[in-house]
């Protein structure tokens, strides 16, 4: 008999025009965790379909329990015992939690009506033994991100699953809420439940996986136990390259004032935050979940309103009470949630760039598209940004893709002051890579760019220097040439962990 759950050998599917899966191979034991892990447009999200019967392959054979299986349809992968719970959950906001984890195999009467009663306490028996106490009649939309994931996995669970995929599980979480993820899936694989883990984010990786296999290009590259295996590998696995051209060498001189902070302050949030950044310079701003990093951005560029301090571009005092107002004198802010403050998704690529200067492209109320269509054009070949047409919808990008469209937003909208929260969060290596090149070129430019970001490795290596705040106040300033993750860390701790 196999030691293997499942067996998935040389799987091939071709889409006209394009190999998404080229002699693919994974395999997976029982009671495992295994990530997988590659690029965008590496096949990922291909092989997910494959094995959970959306897509059908062209070549190649699934092996579970050692029998060969046809995936005709998701039906079939249900019966099977395989679920998936994607990062963009699709659960029905106006139904209740019972539900949504009762959805297609309702509990019913013989005269096909509802038993609710026993569909409620079903319901409550499953997130009770995920150790969560959410109420099984409560509205699934009001449920935080994490809560509906967890009922995700308790619908997987109310139909014997026995393979779970998890796709991007703590792209959207904050770090108690992936900790909290971490004890689930942890429990899950005790109970013999195998998981297939696909993220971007090599913790996930580190505290979760057994094993961890590589794509590239719609290959498989290879297989290795976690433990023995580094992140430079891995990363040079994934893009090609290795992790010393990760991070680009800046060169940038560094340049008169741009935007000079003081004492600022938003009651309840933070107090007493200054900072100066400089043309050509990368300031960093770091801290743990909950420090005020975003709150101090968002009263910068007139999101929320600031209780106290001064804030001067360029020299000038000014007084931003808007986000338009911020972009009109220079100051452009990425928002950490790209999808519903950076973006119009429904819009198109072209509209979303040169949305903040509409007015350059508009006479007597008509817009002028040929000027419109070069900007964007323009910004599309600047940025790299991979779509067949400016006039695909921002929703049919990969999430790097989307972040190069909001940076486009802000360079059309002529901002020279960009303030970039969390700038590569939930994206592939590769997109990182050409994000971090992007900043560089720009700091080149003389632009001045103020980086908001929780990975350390991303600090420590892109910014000229690096404010650390800690509990709404900023605790140090760190030249590159000093910092280390432990330093950084050890300055963001609250005080009473330290002690």
């Amino acid at each position: 008999m196999s030691e293997y759950l499942l067996e998935m050998n040389n799987i091939t599917k071709i889409f006209p025009g394009v190999k998404a899966l080229d002699g693919v191979h994974f395999n997976l034991r029982k009671g495992e965790i295994h990530a997988l892990m590659g690029e965008n447009g590496a096949g990922k999200s291909t092989f997910i379909k494959v094995l959970t019967g959306v897509h059908q392959p062209d070549g190649g054979e699934i092996i579970l329990d050692g029998e060969l299986i046809h995936m005709h349809d998701p039906l079939v992968a249900a019966r099977h015992g395989i679920a998936a719970i994607y990062q963009h959950l699709a659960a029905y906001p106006d139904l209740t939690v019972a539900e949504n984890i009762f959805m297609g195999h309702e509990k019913l009467t013989g005269l096909k009506s509802i038993r609710w009663k026993q569909t409620n306490a079903e319901a409550r028996r499953l997130l009770r033994s995920l150790g969560s106490d959410i109420s099984p009649t409560e509205r699934m939309g009001v449920l935080s991100v994490a809560q509906q994931q967890l009922v995700e996995i308790a619908k997987a669970l109310s139909q014997d699953m026995r393979i779970l995929i998890m796709d991007e599980p703590t792209a959207a979480l904050s770090r108690r809420e992936s900790e909290e993820l971490y004890e689930i899936a942890r429990g899950l694989r005790d109970r013999g439940i195998s998981i297939i883990l696909i993220s971007h984010r090599f913790e996930d990786m580190h505290r979760l996986a057994d094993r961890v296999t590589v794509l590239r290009d719609a290959k498989y590259i290879g297989t290795w136990t976690v433990g023995e295996v580094t992140e430079a590998d891995l990363v040079k696995q994934m893009v090609g390259r290795s992790i010393d051209q990760y991070f680009p060498k800046k060169t940038a001189p560094i340049g008169e004032e741009l935007l000079k902070v003081e004492g600022l302050s938003r009651t309840g949030f933070f107090a007493d935050v200054s900072f100066t950044l400089h043309a050509g310079e990368i300031l960093g701003l770091t801290g743990l979940v909950g420090a005020g990093r975003t709150e101090v951005v968002e009263a910068v560029c007139g999101v929320t309103r600031k209780s106290a301090g001064r804030i001067f571009v360029e020299g000038r005092e000014v007084d931003i009470r808007s986000p338009n107002e911020a972009l009109k004198l220079g100051v452009g802010l990425l928002p950490e949630d790209r999808q519903k403050q950076g973006l119009l998704l429904a819009w198109s690529i072209g509209r979303n760039i040169t949305l903040p200067a509409i007015k350059r492209f508009t006479k007597r109320g008509l817009i002028r598209e040929a000027g419109e269509r070069k900007e964007a054009e323009h910004f599309k070949t600047l940025m790299k940004i991979r779509a067949t047409s400016i006039d695909d919808t921002a929703m049919s990008l990969s999430g790097g893709n989307q972040q190069k469209v909001v940076v486009s937003k802000l360079l059309s909208g002529e901002s020279k002051i960009l303030i970039l929260d969390e700038p590569t969060k939930g994206v592939d290596v590769g997109s990182k890579a050409q994000m971090y090149e992007i900043m560089c070129e720009l700091a080149a430019k003389g632009f001045g760019i103020l980086l908001i970001s929780s990975e350390l490795p991303e600090v420590i290596n892109m910014a000229d220097n690096i404010i650390v705040m800690r509990e709404g106040r900023v605790s140090t300033v760190i030249p590159r040439a000093e910092a280390t993750q432990e330093n950084v860390l050890s300055a963001g701790m609250p005080v009473e962990k330290m002690a």
